[in-house]
C-alpha cells in the first residue's frame, strides 16, 4: 500500500502524511489483533485443536508480525511518508481480511492435513522467505547518506522486476492451496494478485525507462 496520487480526493484530512512506519503499523496491526481475539476468545475447539489449522494461522500471523514490528522497526528513515487515505484504505482491507481468515481458520473450517496441505504449506514457506530477502535488498540498497535510484540486485530480482511483490503473492498462493482451495484462502490469494501485480508490472515499466542498463532478462 503506498503512493499518494489521489487526484481530487486528496483534500483536507485524506491529504494528511503520515509517518511510513506509524503507517504500517497502522495498516497491518488488524489482521492480528483479529487473530488474537478469535482463536483464543472465541475459538471452536475441533478447530483450535486442528494442526493444520493451527499452522496455517501460524503463517498468517508470522507474516503480519513481520509486517506490522519487525518491518516498520527496519524501514529506511529516508522512506515518504504514507497518505492518510491510503493508510486507512489498507486497514480497512486488513480488518475484512484479518477477520475472514481468522474466523474461518478458529471457528468454521477443519483444514485437512493431507498431502496438499504439505505441499502448500512448503510453497507459503518459500514465497516468505523470497518477500524477507528482497525486503532486506531493497533496504540496504542506498547506503547512508546516498540518495537517487539504483537497480536491486541478488536473490528473485535476478529474474522479476518486484521480487518483493512475487515473494508476496507466492506466499497467499501456497496459503490457499494448504487451505484446500476453501474460498477464504482463495479469495485472499485473488486478492493479493489483483492488489500488488498490477504494481509490480509498473515498477518493472519503471525500472525500463529509468535505466537502460536494466537486465533485460528480468
Amino acid at each position: 500500500y503506498s503512493g499518494d496520487k489521489m487526484g481530487p480526493i486528496s483534500m483536507g484530512v485524506f491529504a494528511t502524511k503520515v509517518n511510513p512506519s506509524i503507517a504500517w503499523v497502522l495498516m497491518e496491526c488488524p489482521t492480528l489483533i483479529f487473530a488474537a481475539v478469535l482463536w483464543f476468545g472465541y475459538g471452536d475447539p475441533q478447530c483450535v485443536t486442528n494442526l493444520p489449522n493451527i499452522l496455517l494461522l501460524l503463517c498468517f500471523v508470522v507474516h503480519y508480525i513481520n509486517r506490522t514490528i519487525i518491518y516498520p522497526m527496519r524501514m529506511n528513515k529516508a522512506a515518504s511518508p504514507s497518505n492518510f487515505f491510503v493508510v486507512m484504505s489498507a486497514n480497512t482491507f486488513c480488518s475484512v481480511n484479518g477477520y475472514i481468515q481468522s474466523a474461518s481458520l478458529a471457528r468454521h473450517l477443519v483444514v485437512e492435513g493431507g498431502a496438499m496441505f504439505w505441499i502448500g504449506l512448503v510453497i507459503w514457506a518459500v514465497g516468505f522467505y523470497i518477500n524477507l530477502d528482497a525486503d532486506d535488498i531493497l533496504r540496504k540498497l542506498r547506503k547512508p547518506g546516498e540518495s537517487g535510484y539504483k537497480i536491486p540486485r541478488g536473490g528473485m530480482f535476478e529474474y522479476v522486476s518486484g521480487a518483493n511483490y512475487f515473494g508476496e503473492i507466492v506466499e497467499w498462493l501456497g496459503y490457499a492451496i494448504a487451505m484446500g482451495g476453501e474460498l477464504p484462502g482463495l479469495a485472499f490469494a485473488i486478492c493479493t494478485v489483483c492488489n500488488i501485480g498490477p504494481r509490480a508490472l509498473s515498477h518493472h515499466k519503471w525500472y525500463l525507462g529509468k535505466f537502460e542498463d536494466y537486465p533485460p532478462q528480468r
